[in-house]
């Protein structure tokens, strides 16, 4: 495993690979939501069911919302209310999203960071990113890039740094009932 800088991860990821990065409790792994086989190689490496649907994050409200209805709508006060900050929330699809993205759903779990690696990562991307825990399906988190590397054996590369305050990782909220998923 190597251990990132910024821009080495932001090249990383704009070359298709996926890699590792603190968030706000835990090590997330990421990559472009719109290259396929880098989903699919996140999927095969955390050995996920594809079905299961995947969280984007970003540094802005502006980078997701090409994505998702949020202005205008019932919930749009109670999201803004958290963001930046440690919430994901469940939002309709404003267009059709990658079913590798939504499960199958017209849905899609997005966050909108406050935490200063996953700002600085997303804002040098320019997009929001893939976010998903680091770690085998089934395993507890990674809370380190030594974590990592014992799950991943050399096979994801990641970016060194602090994780937030979070004991547990982020809550989830269905935006449409209010329903606390996590």
């Amino acid at each position: 495993m190597t251990h990132l800088t910024l821009s080495q991860t932001v090249s990383q990821i704009n070359a298709g690979d996926v890699v590792a990065y603190p968030t706000e409790s835990v090590f997330g792994l990421g990559c472009d939501p719109f290259n396929e086989a880098a989903v699919q190689k996140l999927f095969h490496v955390k050995q996920r069911e594809h079905t299961k649907g995947l969280i984007l994050i970003a540094a802005t409200v502006e980078q997701i919302a090409p994505y998702v209805l949020l202005h205008n709508q019932a919930w749009q006060q109670a999201v803004l209310a958290t963001w930046p900050g440690p919430v994901t929330w469940i939002l309709p699809t404003k267009t059709h999203l990658p079913n590798w993205i939504t499960g199958g759903r017209d849905t899609v779990a997005v966050r909108v960071s406050s935490h200063p690696t996953v700002q600085a990562l997303c804002l040098a991307c320019g997009h929001a990113l893939i976010s998903t825990s680091a770690n085998p399906s089934g395993q507890p988190p990674a809370k380190s890039c030594a974590q990592v590397e014992a799950y991943f054996q050399n096979q994801i590369n990641c970016l060194d740094g602090a994780l937030g305050n979070l004991s547990k990782p982020t809550q989830i909220i269905d935006a449409q009932t209010g329903h606390i998923l996590r």
